[in-house]
């Protein structure tokens, strides 16, 4: 199946002040642009394009390093422009949801302090996660464009850390960025719906 670039679900200016018009033109229009069109060169070497993404994903990791690395970046951005919406973030929260950040998370303030914590202490490059796995909802961090599909779980949520996702916005305050994105750009009845798909 051929990647393709995702329209974004909002306007370029419609996080702001959290995020830029200027972030979301440089990240969606030329960073994600350069995962689908290089990992559909190398699937196509690698004699993978037949396969989904989640599928391409799981079988480059640890093989293949060259698609694993924008396959992987492929997903987790198709995910992450729709982890976004405006007047997002905060603590209206989906009821079945809310109630597995309860007792799977220890409450919301918790879900928020370690969530932002896994992201600030993410060295380099990388992303932080809520997934589930085992029917429970846990955080993680993973290195560059690894995802916790290669760990046997399911992401509902994921925050990019690289650079170019906050460097025009924050420069080099990463926890300011992630204390944003929480508070304000959350799009948590996307989060809600891949909760429902990864449980049911």
């Amino acid at each position: 199946m051929a990647f393709e670039l995702p329209d974004l679900p909002y306007a370029y200016d419609a996080l702001d002040p959290y995020m830029s018009a200027e972030t979301l033109e440089f990240h969606h229009d030329k960073h994600h642009k350069a995962y689908v069109d290089n990992g559909n060169k190398l699937a196509e070497e690698a004699g993978m394009s037949g396969k989904t993404l989640e599928e391409i994903v799981v079988a480059s990791h640890g093989t293949n390093a060259g698609l694993f690395n924008n396959a992987a970046q492929h997903y987790n951005h198709v995910h992450f422009w729709k982890w976004m919406a405006p007047n997002g973030g905060g603590k209206s929260i989906p009821g079945e949801l809310m109630k597995a950040i309860d007792s799977d998370l220890g409450g919301y303030d918790k879900f928020k302090a370690d969530f932002m914590a896994a992201g600030a202490t993410q060295f380099g490059s990388g992303w932080c996660w809520v997934n589930v796995k085992d029917g429970k909802l846990e955080i993680s961090k993973t290195p560059n464009g690894e995802n916790p599909l290669v760990h046997g779980a399911s992401p509902i949520l994921g925050c990019d850390v690289w650079e170019h996702s906050y460097y025009i916005d924050y420069r080099n305050a990463r926890p300011k960025y992630l204390e944003a994105f929480v508070d304000n750009m959350i799009n948590w009845e996307y989060v809600a719906e891949l909760y429902g798909a990864a449980t049911s």
